[in-house]
């Protein structure tokens, strides 16, 4: 993961985890922001999931709420 500085990976399930979230690490990328390239620190993020056992849609709302989380911070704390 990030703390071995690695940019992007797939991490495995083993028994009995039913998932397991990857972080890798930060790295200053260029981005599109309001039609303009600028430069912003980035991270990607990996879940992966039992299928039979957690729904898609469950999988992907808490990976979105991650992420929101990692971009602010005070959400967690205000809701």
């Amino acid at each position: 993961g990030g703390v071995f500085g690695s940019l992007m990976g797939t991490p495995i399930i083993n028994v009995p985890q039913t998932a397991v979230l990857g972080l890798h690490a930060i790295k200053d990328k260029p981005v599109a922001v309001n039609g303009k390239v600028e430069i912003r620190p980035m991270m990607y993020l990996a879940l992966t999931y039992d299928h039979r056992l957690l729904d898609g849609r469950e999988a992907v709302t808490f990976l979105v709420k991650v992420k929101e989380y990692i971009e602010d911070p005070r959400r967690m704390l205000l809701g």
